[in-house]
């Protein structure tokens, strides 16, 4: 059970950092500064940050308008709880 709540809690962590690159690069793009890549973004919400990344689209209104994000984003939510549910299926069979 120790290991479920620390690999719960890395989740919530990673998916927070993931809402903060999109906050971070709407601030960016606003002033015209250096940018966080669209794909890191897109890599982050795929590698179990898409809850984070999503939030940050509705959020801070960031890569809303982007046929990527608004097509990969939803892909990363479904392939995030695919992992999620795999992973416990795993633990408990």
């Amino acid at each position: 059970m120790k290991h479920f709540k620390n690999a719960c809690m890395l989740l919530i962590l990673w998916n927070l950092i993931t809402f903060i690159f999109m906050g971070i690069d709407k601030e960016k793009a606003k002033k015209g500064a250096w940018r966080i890549s669209e794909k890191t973004l897109l890599c982050c919400s795929f590698l179990m940050g898409a809850v984070g990344c999503g939030a940050g689209m509705l959020v801070f209104h960031h890569k809303t308008q982007k046929w990527k994000f608004r097509l990969m984003i939803p892909s990363a939510l479904v392939e995030n709880a695919l992992v999620v549910g795999i992973s416990l299926w795993w633990i408990t069979k």
